[in-house]
């Protein structure tokens, strides 16, 4: 079973998009996307957690894993798919 994945995000986000189709690509059959554009609160609770107010912020389980280059980042150094299998 694949490890649940978070991404606050937004309808129009290009990085938001290529932040999912890596994981799709990577397995992951389902995100659950918060639209911060979208949902009343929602980029103020993404605030208050991250620190950050630029979408996408992912998480993957409870690990803070950051934005679209973070994630790359983690992909690139090998440690994305063992991230997504815990």
């Amino acid at each position: 079973m694949m490890i649940n994945v978070t991404m606050y995000s937004s309808a129009s986000c290009g990085y938001c998009q290529s932040a999912e189709h890596l994981l799709r690509r990577k397995g992951v059959t389902k995100i659950d996307k918060i639209l911060v554009d979208q949902e009343p609160g929602a980029r103020e609770v993404m605030m208050q957690k991250t620190g950050q107010r630029t979408v996408p912020q992912i998480y993957v389980g409870d690990f803070y894993v950051g934005g679209f280059d973070d994630l790359t980042t983690l992909d690139k150094a090998g440690k994305l798919d063992a991230l997504l299998s815990q």
